[in-house]
């Protein structure tokens, strides 16, 4: 039987233990901070075992949370928590933020163990009154083998991550691991989610999605908080931080879509960011370049930064089109679209696509003066790189050429390059464009059951992705 022991006060409850910790850190401890305090403790205290915390991005709400697990060891040594994450060095963070808390808190340093093989990196055990196989906190990430180990408290700390959600199976995937956790927990255990919406098919939704087959929510019957910045007042939730000026400005750089579920906690279909061409704004200048000061300019306004996206495609491979798009951004902001090249090449030309095409693309590159040129290499463009460096050597373009594999599905790419430059009408589309597909491209776009092409799309987006 490990030593037992008492605490200095044991009858500290979460708030006093927080603001404890704060005023160790020379910090004052917001008013959000103590609602959250408040909830997590109130829940616990009622023995509600199944809760949901939702906070905007950046609102301590893990840090909250990795206080709470704290808190729990301190007023129950035995415990055995279980933090997962996307993945294991982001459930690590939280392992050691609390073992830091457990050293440095003036309530809980008498809880670090003896033995320095109980101390690690990723898992720890405190000094505790029971013989316990698992330790008293424990880092995994979501697709790790957890068999065999039993926890009394599940902290799923942003399990829910582009990386876990951006695809239908990715999604599926996501929710079987979690629905196992019911092995892992003991009975009368206790799950904590928190997180923000990545997806509209957010495991966080407290609707079902019937497009995919849900009867009821995913996490159905949690004891929900929900923290958006902005609050039914439409005041900041953490004014001393986040001005309402500030939250304006962060809603133009983040786009509508990421605003809403980042930050308003509200899933968005991105089917509902669709593209909408009257957005655009047209021109017709010629860009000039001013050799005595060694300056770009179009109309009257000076460049300070370009960008080209080549994203190839050879024949008739699956019916895509080989695209380039050529960006170019002022001193205030405003991207100019002023080139998109559907390759065509002429019906008896001897020449072989790929040398073909990288002749054209050089050409480009010399008449726009393009100091880089990046290629999408998935697939069939893994050798084009050289053969493109080989064609603007021999006609002496100083174009450098950079190389890219995409593992992101194409919708989503759309999407978040798109959102946030149209919302804030900053795209500009010179006058030739309107010759090509783009814009029907763009009014015939519907993510995730597009039919029609959006080549032009996929070009201009990874060109915007670099600006």
């Amino acid at each position: 039987m490990a030593e037992s022991f008492k605490h200095d006060i044991e009858e500290a409850d979460f708030k006093l233990f927080l603001v404890l910790w704060n005023q160790l850190q020379n910090q004052t401890t917001p008013d959000i901070h103590l609602k959250m305090a408040h909830w997590l403790e109130r829940c616990w205290k009622t023995k509600k075992t199944h809760l949901l915390m939702q906070a905007f991005r950046s609102s301590g709400k893990s840090t909250i949370c990795g206080l709470f697990a704290a808190w729990l060891l301190y007023r129950h040594s035995d415990l055995r928590i279980l933090v997962l994450a996307a993945d294991e060095i982001l459930a690590g963070k939280m392992v050691r933020n609390v073992k830091r808390i457990i050293e440095r808190h003036p309530l809980t340093q008498k809880m670090r163990p003896k033995s320095a093989d109980q101390w690690a990196s990723d898992r720890f055990t405190v000094r505790r009154n029971m013989e316990l196989r698992d330790p008293s906190m424990l880092a995994k990430g979501i697709t790790s083998n957890i068999t065999g180990s039993r926890a009394d408290i599940i902290i799923c700390d942003d399990v829910e991550v582009p990386n876990t959600c951006d695809t239908a199976e990715k999604r599926e995937v996501l929710r079987e691991r979690l629905s196992e956790l019911s092995f892992v927990l003991v009975p009368g255990g206790s799950q904590l989610y928190i997180g923000t919406p990545h997806n509209y098919f957010t495991i966080y939704s407290d609707a079902p999605r019937s497009e995919a087959g849900e009867e009821r929510p995913f996490l159905n019957n949690f004891e929900r908080l929900s923290i958006p910045i902005l609050d039914e007042k439409w005041e900041s939730a953490w004014l001393e931080r986040y001005s309402v000026k500030e939250i304006e400005k962060m809603k133009i750089r983040s786009g509508p879509n990421k605003f809403l579920s980042q930050m308003m906690l509200k899933p968005v279909n991105i089917a509902d960011g669709y593209l909408d061409p009257d957005k655009l704004k047209i021109y017709d200048m010629d860009m000039d370049y001013t050799k005595e000061i060694n300056t770009l300019f179009i109309g009257n306004k000076k460049i300070i930064s370009a960008s080209a996206w080549w994203d190839p495609a050879f024949g008739s491979h699956r019916g895509d089109k080989s695209v380039l798009a050529c960006l170019f951004t002022d001193e205030e902001g405003e991207i100019y679209l002023h080139h998109l090249e559907y390759i065509q090449l002429k019906e008896h030309d001897e020449t072989n696509e790929a040398t073909a095409q990288c002749r054209i693309i050089a050409n480009i590159a010399k008449r726009l003066m393009l100091p880089s040129l990046t290629i999408e290499i998935n697939g069939i463009g893994r050798f084009l790189p050289a053969i493109l460096r080989n064609e603007l050597a021999e006609a002496r373009v100083p174009t450098s050429v950079q190389e890219f594999s995409n593992a992101r599905p194409k919708d989503i790419r759309i999407i978040e390059s798109f959102d946030a430059i149209m919302a804030a009408q900053k795209l500009s589309v010179h006058k030739c464009v309107l010759q090509t597909p783009f814009l029907t491209e763009m009014r015939e776009w519907r993510p995730g059951r597009n039919k029609g092409h959006d080549d032009g799309l996929d070009a201009v987006a990874g060109a915007l992705a670099q600006e």
